[in-house]
């Protein structure tokens, strides 16, 4: 149509939006679906918080409040980050957004210009490129394969490095892989960026509270102090407090560039629910026992599913260290064909043969910007995942 903008041609719709939504329309029809491409958790939101919830409202804590956040929730954040992140911030540092989602899109919004590049590890969370994209600046996707464990090496990292760089996006555990890395692959990392000080480093710690095995997370301002002036710690509610429609991310970095990213707020939606904003004071100051007991829970659904999916033939699924997906690799299918008819070309026609022929939905790889791989969310049940994973056994094993 001619009077949409040209803006509106360098993005593309969320792909995992678009997998969930038609799983939907399907289940809706009469169809027999299994959805295991949304990236939230199945737990309701815990009771405490939504008590605080409901408090709010009964106190009339429903009215506008100051643009980037409530100061009892900025207190609250910056106590967690000192509690469990070693980092020192002022409520002048931090900034609350409706959602991580936002407080990402407000940080390249305020800080890139036509030219400056954003290096994204890929496999990448779907988001990052067309964000960079709408704020105008250029996404350099930097794949690192399943022959890393889907992490980004330092001579990769330095290899993308131009004089053009202006931010490094660095999400751990990752989304889509659930690849976590060790203070040691992370310091191996800070080191390339300490020798580039022009670039600044956006850490997604989404997934935190989400892993396995006894595997030790860390950020990078806390592994390499030498960044925390030119390092945005993001991060929210969303996945460990199965807070996901209640829309709050929060973010810690240098003033300066908190005081901009309040400025685009300040001009697109102003603040975040009143209401949720004060349950998130609960969530990040109240009990913490329970993420010990999802977490548990979660990675024994992470091993069910690593060891069906292995059990497929064609599929090669590495065992990740945290979050809750899974990131299959499916080169052994590439050019078969389905007991349906359909021809495996790439992880797309899979993904799409997969969901028409057994009723299992998933995310093809190429949305992530690696393939050929499909990703699979078990935030789910396990009755749900094994009878999901038998049936990819056999979709698999239908191939010829």
């Amino acid at each position: 149509m001619a009077f949409l903008s040209d803006t509106l041609a360098r993005v593309k719709p969320s792909p995992t939006i678009a997998v969930t939504q038609k799983a939907a329309e399907l289940k809706a029809a009469g169809k027999d679906v299994i959805g295991l491409g949304a990236g939230e958790p199945d737990f309701d939101t815990p009771q405490n918080i939504k008590d605080a919830g409901k408090r709010a409202i009964d106190e009339g804590k429903t009215k506008y409040t100051t643009v980037d956040g409530i100061p009892e929730l900025k207190a609250a954040i910056c106590a967690k980050f000192k509690r469990e992140n070693g980092l020192e911030y002022t409520p002048k540092q931090v900034t609350v957004g409706t959602g991580g989602k936002q407080v990402l899109y407000n940080a390249l919004m305020a800080t890139l210009n036509p030219g400056d590049e954003v290096i994204i590890p890929a496999p990448y969370w779907v988001s990052y490129p067309d964000m960079v994209l709408l704020a105008g600046g250029t996404p350099v996707p930097v794949a690192a394969g399943i022959e890393t464990q889907f992490k980004l090496t330092p001579a990769l990292l330095e290899a993308a490095i131009t004089p053009k760089t202006k931010w490094f996006i660095f999400n751990s555990p990752s989304n889509p892989t659930g690849a976590g890395y060790t203070r040691e692959e992370l310091k191996a990392l800070t080191d390339v960026l300490m020798r580039h000080p022009h670039i600044w480093i956006m850490s997604d710690d989404m997934y935190e509270h989400l892993t396995f095995d006894g595997f030790e997370f860390v950020t990078p301002a806390q592994v390499e102090p030498g960044l925390y002036d030119r390092t945005l710690t993001c991060n929210g509610v969303s996945k460990a407090y199965a807070m996901t429609g209640w829309r709050i991310g929060y973010a810690a970095g240098p003033v300066e560039l908190i005081r901009a990213m309040s400025t685009i707020q300040s001009q697109s939606t102003s603040n975040p629910c009143s209401i949720a904003q004060w349950a998130a004071v609960e969530a990040l100051n109240g009990p913490q026992d329970f993420l010990a007991a999802n977490r548990l829970l979660f990675q024994k659904r992470r091993d069910l599913v690593v060891s069906m999916l292995n059990q497929a033939k064609g599929l090669t699924c590495p065992r990740p260290e945290g979050a809750f997906y899974v990131y299959p690799d499916i080169s052994g299918c590439i050019g078969k064909t389905s007991a349906g008819g359909t021809k495996i070309t790439d992880d797309e026609a899979f993904a799409t043969a997969l969901l028409d022929e057994t009723g299992v939905a998933v995310v093809f790889g190429a949305a992530f910007g690696l393939s050929p791989n499909f990703r699979v969310s078990y935030a789910t049940s396990e009755a749900a995942l094994t009878e999901a994973c038998s049936r990819i056994q056999a979709f698999c094993a239908g191939l010829s």
